[in-house]
Order: C-alpha cells, then sequence, then structure tokens
C-alpha cells in the first residue's frame, strides 16, 4: 500500500536536541511499516520551529542591523531541511540497524496556493512560542489563543492548490524511495505568469498532506497527532473516542463544532477530503505509539467512504 504518514509539528520538539530524541522515537515506530513493504511518504509540521526561526533573525537584527529580515518562505525552507536532517539520520540508523536497503530522501517542497486566497486577509496559523496574554498583546504581529495553551503569534495560512513537486515524489516511489516532503505544509508559492515565487504564509500541514495523498493516489493518510483518537464531547462528562466511522457521521460532528480550530479540526476536515475524492480510501487519526497498529486498522480513528 502507498501510506502518507503526517507528523505534527509539535510533537517533534522544540530545541534541536529535543528533536533528535523524538526522532529517533518517531523512526523506530516508522520502521515496522517500511519493513512490511509499504510505500511510505512522510510529511511534518512545522509550526514551532518556523516561528522560532523567525523569531531568531527578528531578535538578531535588534543586535546587529546588517541581519536581514528573513522572508516566511525561506524560513519555511530552512525548517524543512533541518527537520527532515533529524528524520532522514534517524530512519538511515534504524535501516541499517536492520540490515535494510537506506532508500530515504529528503525533498524540498514547493506548495502553490491563491494569491487571492481569503486566508491572507485573515490569519489564523499558529506558530512559534506561546505567551501570555500580556506578553502577546506587546508583539508587533497578530497574535491568537491557541486551544487553552496560550498565546501565539498567527499567519495567512492559505489552502494548497498543489504540490510542485509531486512527479518527482511519484518517481522517486517507483524506485523504492521511503520520500520526506511537504515539510510544513510546504514553502508557500504562488504562480505569476508562469513563475512561482515565495509568499509569506505557511500552509496547513495535515491539508497539505491530504492534498499530496490525492494527487499521488495513496491508500492511506495516516495523521499521528497527540492523542490515540479523536474525541467528541472533548473534556466532558461525556466524551467519547471515535473508532471507526463513515464520512457522514463525521461531518455531522465537524457541523456540531466537535472538534478545536487549532487542534483537532483541520485534522478531520484533511481526512474528509481525502476519503471524500474517492472510494476505498482510508484516513486514520491517532499517536505515534499505535501507527503501526493503525495501519492495520486495529487502532485510532479510522475513516471510511463507505
Amino acid at each position: 500500500m502507498r501510506i502518507v504518514i503526517a507528523l505534527g509539528g509539535n510533537a517533534l520538539g522544540q530545541t534541536p536536541e529535543e528533536q533528535k530524541k523524538n526522532a529517533i522515537i518517531t523512526s523506530k515506530k516508522i520502521l515496522p511499516i517500511i519493513k512490511d513493504g509499504h510505500e511510505v511518504i512522510i510529511t511534518h509540521g512545522n509550526g514551532p520551529q518556523v516561528g522560532l526561526i523567525n523569531l531568531a533573525f527578528d531578535e538578531g537584527k535588534k543586535i546587529n542591523p546588517k541581519v536581514y529580515n528573513m522572508p516566511f518562505s525561506e524560513c519555511g525552507a530552512m525548517s524543512q531541511g533541518y527537520i527532515a536532517y533529524h528524520l532522514n539520520n534517524s530512519l538511515t540508523n534504524e535501516l541499517i540497524k536492520n540490515n535494510l536497503k537506506n532508500n530515504i530522501v529528503s525533498l524540498i517542497t514547493s506548495v502553490e496556493v491563491d494569491k487571492n486566497d481569503p486566508a491572507f486577509q485573515n490569519p489564523t496559523k499558529p506558530i512559534g512560542s506561546f505567551y501570555s496574554k500580556e506578553d502577546a498583546l506587546k508583539l508587533p504581529y497578530p497574535v491568537k489563543e491557541d486551544s487553552g495553551r496560550g498565546y501565539r503569534r498567527v499567519v495567512p495560512s492559505p489552502k494548497p492548490i498543489r504540490i510542485v513537486e509531486e512527479d518527482s515524489i511519484k518517481n522517486l516511489l517507483k524506485e523504492g524511495f521511503c520520500v520526506i516532503c511537504c515539510g510544513g505544509g510546504g514553502i508557500p508559492v504562488i504562480n505569476e505568469n508562469g513563475e512561482y515565487h515565495g509568499i509569506d504564509a505557511v500552509i496547513d500541514k495535515d491539508f497539505a498532506s491530504s492534498k499530496l495523498a490525492s494527487n499521488i493516489d495513496s491508500d492511506i493518510l495516516l495523521i499521528l497527532t497527540a492523542v490515540e483518537n479523536a474525541k467528541i464531547n472533548f473534556n466532558t462528562k461525556d466524551e467519547k473516542s471515535l473508532t471507526n466511522i463513515d464520512v457522514n457521521t463525521l461531518e455531522k460532528y465537524l457541523a456540531n463544532d466537535e472538534f478545536k480550530t487549532g487542534s483537532m479540526k483541520p485534522k478531520v476536515e484533511a481526512c474528509l477530503a481525502f476519503v471524500k475524492e474517492k472510494k476505498n480510501r482510508i484516513a486514520i487519526i491517532t499517536d505515534i505509539e499505535h501507527a503501526y497498529e493503525a495501519i492495520n486498522l486495529k487502532k485510532g480513528t479510522i475513516i471510511r467512504n463507505n
């Protein structure tokens, strides 16, 4: 089977050392899926990382005026590079330990968006560090409260139109490679007169992963997050974990605002978009601990279009 595995940026850690440790844990959990002979494509978030990179340039400019104001598209490319390096390195080491062929490749990926997307008029995507309300209101850019965890900077989050390198990804899969791509939702670019140009935004990783999974005709979209299952009536006495669920039922829960905007909602929307496009597709939401069992349809929230 062809499987897109989407990793959350928060799960990768806040520092390089934290990220290295988490990449090793992640690689150990993904290895059995590769060993079973599946075609594996790994995507990842970059919310904390791209925000910290951008903040580093902002703070550096205060110390040295010669420091360049780095555009968000370039910050996204940097985060793709160093996150993919950690994942690539840890997966390579796991393959070597298990006497398996090292066919891991990391691909810097651009994703086309519409320059007229309404998201550019309403920034919503949280990135970077968490702040108290008092500190957040002192910042020179838009901030919003993020799922009860504090305040964060928000940037535009346009919807992905297409993955610019998707043909290259398909060719790499045909040659037997496991591909790490679409980091942080991909580098957002717009098409002007037949040329691509970067634009300041962050594409939601789950929507980009869903678009990629659809365009390369994956069998499964596996979204890994902090919990084993998506839930309804979250944090109430009537809380219920969702296991096997059909599209119509999940859409009803979505319409009833059962899922938080900054948390589970985009994951549910991304899964629905993927499975609704074509029959026999499966989308799964679970945590890294249950990734292998989820692929074998034994754990997680399993979404089908029946």
